[in-house]
């Protein structure tokens, strides 16, 4: 699991980290409210984890422009205040839940497993980018036409729509498509490669960027 972690104190932000990667997380650690939401609009994350008060954009301004975007991706706040009116605020600005500090590890730990659960469950099962549309629940994708997905296919699809215009790595396409499965990455290419097929078969106007070793784009032609 991907996690963007905001957090302007450097100690704060270097205990999390080492506890986050000893717990099996992958962290990209930022330092202010501009870089969240620049590293948000670039990257795929399965969670995110915002200290409300950072310098050049606080927590809930660089969470509402993220939102603003489109992402959908959970988000913990984290606050030294507890106030409700800071809650409140987090909230409407589309937090999924808040931490007031100081609090413990393993109850953060706990979240962010309730968290990235949560959003598995709600995947969107229709999904449109430019003029492509893709069925999950039918494993179909239409534009001009249409034609039918295998299962692997269509899990790699939904992630590529879900995260158009973010560069996407191999080893999250693995991590995510083919999780506690025993693949070479070399099976990404492959599938990667079937994708730009069926777009092409139907006469898409979106296109998958990259070369075999990634990292790979969903991207709209011009």
């Amino acid at each position: 699991m991907k996690i963007l972690l905001a957090e302007d104190e450097k100690d704060m932000s270097a205990a999390l980290v080492a506890i986050l990667t000893h717990s099996g997380y992958e962290v990209d650690p930022v330092y202010d409210g501009e870089a969240a939401v620049r590293m948000a609009q670039s990257h795929s994350y399965d969670c995110m984890v915002f200290d409300i008060m950072m310098p050049k954009l606080d927590g809930v301004q660089a969470l509402q422009q993220i939102r603003d975007g489109g992402d959908v991706t959970p988000v913990i706040m984290l606050t030294a205040k507890s106030e409700v009116s800071d809650r409140i605020n987090g909230l409407d600005a589309g937090a999924d839940d808040y931490l007031t500090k100081p609090f413990a590890m393993a109850e953060l730990l706990a979240r962010l497993r309730a968290m990235t659960r949560r959003s598995t469950a709600f995947t969107p099962q229709k999904l449109q980018t430019g003029s492509v549309s893709l069925d999950v629940a039918e494993q179909e994708l239409c534009s001009t036409n249409a034609v039918r997905l295998s299962a692997k296919e269509t899990k790699l699809m939904q992630l590529l729509m879900m995260n158009a215009h973010k560069d996407l790595t191999t080893s999250d396409i693995l991590s995510r498509v083919w999780p506690d499965e025993d693949e070479d990455e070399k099976i990404v290419w492959i599938y990667i490669s079937y994708l730009k097929e069926k777009l092409a078969a139907i006469d898409a106007d979106i296109t998958i960027r990259g070369d075999e070793g990634g990292p790979f784009c969903l991207m709209q032609e011009s």
